[in-house]
């Protein structure tokens, strides 16, 4: 079993009930992010108490040398006094941790005064645009931090079910070969927790958060009178504008107790132009409208979508989904390349997107009009890149 990297193959692959054990991961690599070293700034003795507890959690700024990484600021908080109940109780008895022992200083929202910085995550905005009953109601925020994905899934168990981290800048990003990458100024970055029971559906969760995200901003683009921005999916778990990646989903889940512990993250380009483009760069070809997507309502909106999705998902399955999926993904009717092995050598073929197994693999017809389940290869940055073909039965 893989564990690692890019691993989509080995996580269908995997036989349930075989052994309870096993770590399920798919991997995106978000092209969104740039590699980059940066360290804390260092207050100066004369600071006083307060203000140097400011910068010691707040600020940064690069430096040439050694990747050194500051104390990373936590801020809990809740859409009504029970999660605001788990913050104090979380605080309190300091329960959060992150790997690598990286030190951790965790703060409720209640006990910061205005925002430290003009363009950093407005918690209040976005709970009050928050409408579920589950997803999204306990949020910590983190203004700089390695990974959203490690402080939901090292503390996945002391976490509420539907509990969000989202960062400003995210530093250690997780891409394919175990690259590093950070975010720049402008993505929406968070990660959440989610509990399945029925593994055999857990690779299609990941096409459920895709659909969630593209109908969000229809739903924000609607409520502000926007033009409708044409945000795709891409299969397995890319969306794009205009033919340009804006965001990725990643989904890790561990087995235990019999349920499916499962840590979803996504990356978007809300107002950050490089390294490809964002949303609010695709709304300013389309309209003079001062109005900017702003963070706090794509994750709201996202919230309040996912929920109504994944209630369906579970109780009807995805094919009560599927038509409104095939609507907003790339692939009806394309015709891609695969590879297929013939004894001892592998002939490649053209064959036509249908849509999606009951797997999650793509399903194709050939020109001899046979049925067939791509996989990808694997190895390949481009999952329509080296697609092998296996014939359904």
């Amino acid at each position: 079993m893989c564990l690692e990297g890019f691993n989509l193959e080995c996580f269908m692959e995997a036989k349930l009930g075989r052994d309870s054990r096993y770590i399920f991961s798919v991997v995106n690599s978000p092209s969104f992010w740039s590699l980059s070293k940066t360290i804390a700034s260092a207050p100066t003795p004369e600071t006083p108490i307060n203000e140097r507890e400011r910068k010691r959690l707040f600020s940064l700024s690069s430096a040439s040398g050694m990747d050194i990484s500051p104390i990373c600021a936590l801020v809990l908080s809740g859409k009504t006094a029970a999660e605001n109940e788990t913050a104090k109780l979380l605080k309190r008895n300091d329960t959060l941790k992150l790997p690598d022992d990286t030190e951790i200083s965790v703060l409720l929202h209640s006990e910061r005064d205005k925002p430290l910085e003009e363009n950093e995550f407005r918690i209040d905005l976005y709970l009050n645009a928050l409408s579920t009953d589950t997803f999204g109601r306990f949020l910590i925020w983190s203004p700089r931090i390695p990974s959203t994905q490690d402080v939901i899934s090292h503390n996945f168990s002391n976490l509420p079910l539907g509990a969000v981290c989202a960062a400003d800048v995210q530093f250690k990003g997780r891409g394919r070969s175990k690259n590093l990458w950070e975010s720049p100024p402008g993505c929406l970055m968070f990660s959440f927790t989610i509990q399945m029971e029925d593994g055999r559906i857990v690779p299609l969760l990941q096409y459920v958060i895709s659909l969630a995200m593209t109908e969000a901003i229809k739903d924000i683009s609607n409520e502000k009178g926007l033009p409708y921005i044409d945000l795709k999916i891409k299969w397995p778990n890319d969306l794009y504008v205009n033919d340009l990646k804006v965001g990725g989903i990643l989904c890790t889940s561990t087995y235990r107790s019999k349920k499916f512990n499962v840590t979803a993250g996504i990356g978007l380009n809300v107002d950050n132009d490089e390294p490809s483009t964002c949303l609010n760069e695709a709304l300013s070809n389309l309209s003079s409208t001062p109005y900017k997507f702003r963070k706090e309502d794509i994750l709201a909106f996202f919230f309040n979508k996912f929920e109504r999705l994944y209630d369906v998902f579970i109780n009807q399955g995805f094919r009560a989904l599927e038509e409104l999926y095939y609507q907003t993904w790339l692939h009806s009717g394309q015709r891609v390349i695969v590879q297929e092995k013939k004894e001892d050598q592998v002939v490649e073929n053209v064959v036509t997107i249908q849509g999606l197994t009951s797997s999650g693999y793509l399903l194709a017809i050939g020109d001899d009009n046979q049925m067939c389940e791509l996989h990808p290869d694997g190895n390949s940055l481009d999952f329509f890149k080296g697609l092998i073909k296996s014939k359904l039965v």
